[in-house]
């Protein structure tokens, strides 16, 4: 007996990197250790396209900045109450310790920006 596969919720097509329509295709290849992730065009199970018109990630980039700033903020308070360093020295430790995870975050950003813009506006394909 071939048993349909559990419906994916939209919370985990975001932690997943998955089409905001059909929630099956990817997002983002999947390499991570030798080269950064490159975005599909198009989704590759339902031909969603991703980038409806040019400049559409300047929403991903509002996004990405404020990930940033709470992220670079967090860091530097654990820094600065767990150390003798001052503010200013845990805000620039706390801002090298952050850039690594710039590619995650650019990653979570689109798909954050895909996945709410298709919610607010979803008959513009």
């Amino acid at each position: 007996m071939v048993t349909e596969p559990e419906p994916v919720t939209g919370w985990t097509a975001i932690r997943k990197g998955l089409c905001p329509r059909c929630r099956r295709g990817a997002i983002f290849s999947r390499v991570w250790l030798w080269r950064l992730p490159q975005m599909f065009a198009y989704c590759p199970e339902c031909g969603l396209r991703y980038e409806r018109e040019q400049g559409y990630f300047l929403g991903a980039m509002y996004i990405s900045y404020g990930l940033a700033l709470i992220t670079i903020a967090a860091l530097s308070a654990l820094l600065w109450a767990s150390s003798s360093w001052s503010i200013e020295r845990a805000i620039a430790i706390a801002s090298l310790l952050f850039l690594p995870l710039v590619p995650l975050l650019v990653t979570a950003s689109r798909v954050l920006w895909i996945h709410l813009d298709r919610r607010l506006d979803p008959g513009a394909d």
